[in-house]
């Protein structure tokens, strides 16, 4: 029997998308809202849920504890209410869940809007066993009661799903800018890194959200020390990754060479390609730069076999195809990262440019329209008519896409 845990407050409008993904795998789903004002209670009720109401605690893991004593499945399932369980690595997790010596499998979570980092592994899906427990006030996981569990007990292991299994929409900046989410999710990681000044996790968590937010001293300070304190070893591969990412996204506008050295550094950690993808699109746009296009291209190329569902891996090996003056592996390129997100206007006005090169007047012409409405429908108006205005004269548009 599989339990779904949930803690929610006012998310009526994603709950029921994050409920109907899981219904027909989980047999139970309860839900614990700690002060819902909108239609969250009743949306997940009507869905099936169970929901229990609690104050919140004022950090994630009592919450998420809390939710994990209320379920009675053998095994948990733990989303966020901005996540979604891809169907098609149900049956890749019923098998896994089927053998005995797993205790937890490790999720694939697809990180829209989030480029630097697409892909994060989390710890999601688990047996329900008394000594797990969820820690750390932010990013809450249960992996040092799982390393402890594993100690008394080896004859457990971790498995990993080794396909994208769920999908993320918190980083999406809309979402972000209607939420307290970074608000609370910054207080608890002030709060933690205050008690614990040198924990790595929190140097890499801390110092890459003061990076984002324009406080490069203090976010390179804290990421610099993150390495220093961080222990030798594979087992800690991913926080090591984590923090040479954000140094080297934080050093790229000022010292190119530390950054390069950064991201090689972090393509050196054992992880999935997919883990990795931040810094390896990060190196080969550097390496753009710097017109060492066939590193890379070799870099993205990867990237694009490993991960195809990644739009940003095509539109970037569109652009360096491009430059390197093969215009017909750019415009397949541009072709699939449309395939992947066909939102995205510098695809249309790249491969409308790429197109224009050839000369194909009328498919250029159909990339700039669709270019500028899109940039119209994003709120982007300067840069529609900025664009309308530069290429007009070349394809004459005549339409009131510029308007």
């Amino acid at each position: 029997m599989l339990s779904l845990s949930m803690i929610v407050r006012d998310e009526e409008a994603r709950i029921e998308a994050c409920l109907r993904s899981v219904q027909g795998f989980a047999d139970e789903m309860v839900l614990v809202d700690t002060g819902s004002v909108d239609g969250t209670i009743a949306l997940a009720e009507a869905c099936g849920a169970r929901v229990e109401r609690m104050e919140w605690p004022g950090d994630f893991a009592p919450a998420r504890n809390a939710a994990l004593d209320l379920v009675s499945g053998d095994w948990v399932l733990v989303l966020d209410a901005d996540e979604e369980l891809r169907r098609e690595v149900i049956p890749q997790l019923r098998a896994l869940m089927a053998q005995p010596d797993v205790l937890v499998i490790n999720l694939l979570r697809h990180e829209l809007g989030a480029t630097m980092a697409p892909y994060s592994n989390v710890s999601r899906l688990f047996r329900r066993h008394p000594r797990i427990r969820w820690s750390k006030p932010y990013h809450s996981m249960i992996d040092e009661s799982v390393e402890a569990l594993q100690q008394e007990e080896p004859g457990w292991r971790l498995a990993n799903c080794t396909e994208p299994a769920l999908i993320h929409e918190g980083y999406r900046p809309d979402l972000l800018a209607g939420s307290d989410k970074a608000q609370r999710l910054r207080r608890s990681m002030e709060n933690w890194l205050k008690d614990n000044p040198n924990d790595p996790y929190a140097c890499a968590k801390l110092g890459a959200l003061e990076v984002s937010d324009g406080n490069r001293e203090r976010g390179l300070s804290l990421l610099r020390r993150g390495l220093e304190r961080l222990p030798e070893g594979d087992a800690r591969s991913a926080e090591r990754y984590e923090l040479l990412l954000n140094l080297g996204i934080a050093l790229a506008s000022e010292d190119g060479d530390a950054a390069v050295q950064c991201y090689r550094e972090a393509l050196k950690q054992p992880l999935e390609t997919r883990l990795s993808l931040g810094a390896r699109l990060n190196l080969a746009a550097l390496l753009m730069q710097r017109n060492e296009l066939e590193e890379a291209i070799q870099l993205t190329t990867t990237a694009c076999q490993r991960a195809p569902e990644v739009a940003l891996a095509w539109y970037n090996l569109g652009l360096m195809e491009r430059r390197r003056g093969d215009l017909m592996a750019a415009i397949k390129a541009y072709e699939r990262s449309l395939s992947v997100n066909p939102d995205h206007a510098e695809s249309h006005q790249n491969l409308a440019v790429a197109r224009l090169m050839g000369g194909d007047i009328d498919g250029a012409r159909s990339g700039f329209r669709q270019a500028i409405a899109l940039l119209r429908d994003q709120g982007r108006q300067e840069e529609a008519t900025a664009l309308h205005a530069q290429v007009d004269g070349l394809v004459k548009l005549d339409d009131e896409a510029g308007a």
